[in-house]
């Protein structure tokens, strides 16, 4: 999954939470730097630019003579209609009575610069204080008024605004969406009041050990980049950030080809298209100003930033090998690499009978009580890797197992091992796909990624093509005697350095 700041507004509560995601401030680390030999994009299957890439169909080819039968797993087809201006406008509808709608649009916090870091989510908080039409108090009340949710998040590559409502009031929830985006005043007094709000969502988050680790692995890992900065930027940006940096952001990035509106549930298409036509003819085709640093392929940088508090109770180490972006051929290979490697909890019913070796072996010693292995994917690359938390005394032994059986990836991945996580992987595809949000966030994110739906019947196609050869040769490639990126904060005495670590992504076998 991808890293992300929300923002809610409901009939429960107009508050903001917090969701699952990665933002923190700037913190003092020692990094040390060593140059990765195999930066930049892997089998990028596109031509052209990282970024131009992004915005092309999804066609990595399926092996030879193997062909899907979509009659097998029926599932109700995605409509997309291109407007004149460029939006895109998808739909998949099925029975019911609510419905699901979003704006997905291609800028996040890689589209800034150092100076204006934070932008994209100052401006998802703004953008819900206040239109021409609405002010934040008849907005909050309509929301309320319909029953209905209404929800934003941004991310480092993506920012979406969606509505979950019931069918009648489909219309209304495209009219709030297209009225946020396209008429919010950014009125000077309420950004000044808004700083207050994000610096104490900072502070909160800053108190997630999870949320802290992932912003330092990137800052590591792509220090030379924009996906190496936060989603809600360093605190002297958050206090110096200005109504004409938000206006710029919107003029440099929000576009019609840019964006999509998706519905899902209870929705006609056709209607969907006649609202969109009316509520987003405004938005520009072209970007009015130049952004404030043109997105570039990112550097992935072997290196290690560590942050020792022996005052902490537990230790927290991410390790992170460059993957492959979503639009790489073997990004399928490197999803069933991430559940072959698996996830364990100690709170979880299995420990030592888990068929993952890496998790049975952690449970059965008692070497961590958390690990998840993750799979971070951008438009240009990727972050492969496991995070671990553990006691301090622990902790070599678990980074030993860790970087042995992410080794093994590449040696002893059998056939049988390559079936039951493209199983597991099919079931939680499915499972996720349970709700109108769900297959919305699902159409969206496809669009933006891949520029189109795939359908359940070719996504387990190229599972399903996945073997144990590919997955040890994708394994290969991404992990065997290359370097990584290393994060790790807490009680790090026995910590092993980085050289130890980078030893261990390879094996010598005679």
């Amino acid at each position: 999954g991808s890293a992300m700041r929300a923002t809610r507004i409901s009939s429960m509560s107009s508050s903001r939470f917090l969701s699952v995601g990665r933002a923190s401030t700037s913190r003092s680390a020692v990094h040390v730097a060593r140059r990765s030999f195999s930066a930049g994009v892997k089998d990028n299957l596109f031509d052209g630019s990282a970024m131009s890439s992004f915005q092309q169909s999804f066609c990595a080819p399926l092996p030879p003579n193997y062909k899907f039968d979509p009659a097998k797993y029926r599932t109700v087809p995605t409509v997309t209609t291109t407007m004149p201006n460029g939006m895109r406008v998808a739909s998949e509808t099925t029975p019911g009575e609510t419905a699901t709608v979003g704006v997905f649009i291609d800028a996040g916090s890689r589209y800034e610069s150092d100076i204006t870091n934070g932008t994209a989510h100052f401006l998802e908080h703004m953008n819900f204080k206040g239109t021409q039409k609405r002010t934040q108090q008849q907005l909050e009340t309509e929301i309320e008024n319909m029953g209905g949710h209404l929800n934003a998040y941004t991310s480092r590559e993506q920012t979406v605004y969606y509505a979950k409502v019931l069918k009648q009031d489909v219309p209304k929830a495209v009219d709030i969406l297209s009225d946020i985006l396209l008429n919010s005043e950014l009125k000077p007094a309420n950004i000044e009041r808004e700083r207050g709000v994000i610096l104490r969502e900072l502070d909160e988050v800053c108190k997630s050990e999870e949320e802290v680790i992932y912003d330092d692995l990137h800052g590591t890992a792509y220090q030379t980049t924009a996906l190496g900065r936060t989603i809600l930027g360093p605190v002297e940006n958050i206090q110096s950030i200005k109504r004409e940096h938000l206006v710029d952001f919107i003029k440099a990035n929000y576009t019609a080809p840019r964006m999509c509106l998706v519905g899902a549930g209870a929705v006609d298409h056709q209607q969907l298209v006649e609202l969109a036509e009316k509520g987003f003819q405004g938005l520009r085709t072209e970007p009015e100003v130049a952004p404030a640093e043109a997105p570039h392929q990112s550097i992935f940088v072997g290196s290690d930033t560590r942050y020792r508090n022996d005052d902490m109770e537990k230790a927290h180490v991410a390790l992170a090998f460059e993957g492959v972006p979503w639009s790489s051929g073997d990004s399928f290979a490197q999803m069933v690499m991430q559940a072959l490697l698996g996830n364990w909890d100690m709170h979880h019913f299995s420990g030592k009978n888990m068929a993952s070796p890496m998790c049975s072996t952690i449970a059965e010693r008692g070497l961590a009580t958390n690990i998840t292995t993750f799979n971070t994917q951008y438009s240009d690359t990727s972050l492969f890797g496991v995070y671990g938390i553990c006691d301090p005394d622990t902790i070599s032994d678990m980074c030993w197992v860790i970087m042995r059986e992410a080794a093994n990836l590449a040696h002893r991945t059998s056939d049988e091992d390559v079936a039951r996580a493209v199983a597991q992987l099919k079931a939680n595809l499915l499972f996720q796909l349970d709700g109108t949000s769900q297959i919305c966030e699902d159409i969206g994110r496809q669009l933006q990624t891949y520029r189109r739906r795939l359908s359940v019947a070719e996504i387990f196609a190229r599972l399903d093509a996945v073997d144990a050869p590919t997955v040890r040769r994708v394994a290969s490639e991404l992990i065997s005697d290359r370097d990584i990126a290393v994060a790790a904060r807490g009680p790090l005495a026995n910590m092993p350095d980085y050289g130890w670590l980078r030893r261990r992504t390879y094996m010598l076998r005679y």
